[in-house]
């Protein structure tokens, strides 16, 4: 899981555009999640995350939540399978760390649960529930 892409905190007003597009390619476009749900209060209050190709691009992003709930994790397509969520994860982890947070939460899609078990997520119940339509679990890493 070791990679050298470049992850950056940004701050959702100054790269709003950026995040704004690699989430409507993922999740709107992909993933036909309805627009109003991709959107919300918790946006502004979120801490932010890029990652970039060697070209500078951005490629995929999450949020953080005060609370230290993950979510909005999105890799454009062509750059899946790289290490590019590897980097953002790891990323966020040592964010959570360093302010000596307990715990990490997260809804994984089902199709994601084995990548977020590879960084010692656990579901915490087995049961299955939709987000947009979409199937997922709850999954949480205990932090030390």
């Amino acid at each position: 899981m070791r990679c050298n892409h470049l992850v950056r905190v940004v701050d959702w007003e100054t790269e709003t555009l950026t995040l704004r597009n690699i989430r409507t390619t993922v999740f709107i476009r992909e993933q036909q999640v309805p627009v109003d749900l991709e959107w919300d209060e918790f946006d502004i209050i979120s801490m932010h995350f890029l990652v970039f190709n060697n070209h500078r691009e951005a490629v995929g992003t999450a949020r953080l939540l005060p609370d230290g709930h993950i979510g909005r994790m999105a890799v454009l397509k062509e750059w899946r399978g790289k290490g590019y969520g590897s980097a953002i994860l790891k990323k966020i982890l040592e964010e959570l760390r360093g302010r000596h947070m307990q715990k990490a939460m997260l809804n994984a899609q089902i199709s994601a649960v084995k990548f977020y078990e590879r960084f010692g997520f656990q579901q915490v119940s087995g049961k299955k529930f939709l987000e947009a339509g979409i199937p997922h679990v709850k999954m949480a890493i205990l932090l030390e």
